[in-house]
């Protein structure tokens, strides 16, 4: 039996019977079902997109506070 993936949609595409897909809409589909729209730019692995966004929040500049200066008086 085929293996069928999870995929995220990117861009909107026509589905079957008129519809269109949205933006952020998970599909099941087969790798030959999903290549054109990979090689498109209109869907993705759903576990890629969630590696990139696990690398992108470890990569993010940590938030550190701030030190106030001491200022001295001139006299």
């Amino acid at each position: 039996m085929p293996i069928r993936k999870q995929y995220t949609v990117l861009l909107p595409f026509p589905t079957s019977g008129g519809h269109w897909s949205s933006a952020g809409q998970t599909l099941d589909l087969l790798d030959v079902e999903a290549s054109a729209l990979r090689s498109a730019g209109r869907l993705e692995l759903t576990s890629v997109l969630n590696a990139q966004q696990l690398a992108a929040d470890t990569q993010a500049t940590p938030i550190t506070k701030a030190v106030k200066a001491a200022t001295k008086k001139a006299e």
